[in-house]
């Protein structure tokens, strides 16, 4: 497996976690105090987008490791609870790190 596949799913997973803490606030503000409700919009509409490519990420990273179904299931899901990616990545890059190809040490192809 390639590097990029870890690190674009690592990219993903922490950029979708940072939305979704961000999307809480905004709906604590626009239900909790009446403000906020275009932002929260805005927010919700960015996190979606995200999220979709933070599952599309998740799922290669899944095939490529070979990861058996309710392990796949549990790292997309994990993008959908507050804070769970966090703890979901590191311990998804601590198993995957030993099958990524290092570019130093792989044989070059002619």
């Amino acid at each position: 497996m390639k590097k990029s596949v870890l690190t674009r799913y690592r990219v993903m997973a922490y950029v979708t976690a940072v939305m979704l803490l961000v999307l809480c606030t905004c709906m604590i503000f626009k239900y909790g105090f009446d403000m906020g409700e275009d932002l929260t919009f805005m927010v919700s509409q960015a996190h979606g987008v995200l999220f979709i490519i933070y599952l599309i990420f998740a799922f290669d990273l899944g095939q490529k490791a070979r990861w058996p179904f309710g392990k796949l299931l549990w790292v997309l899901v994990s993008g959908t609870i507050p804070t769970a990616a966090f703890f979901v990545e590191r311990k998804v890059v601590r198993e995957v790190e030993p099958l990524v190809e290092d570019a130093q040490t792989a044989p070059a192809k002619v």
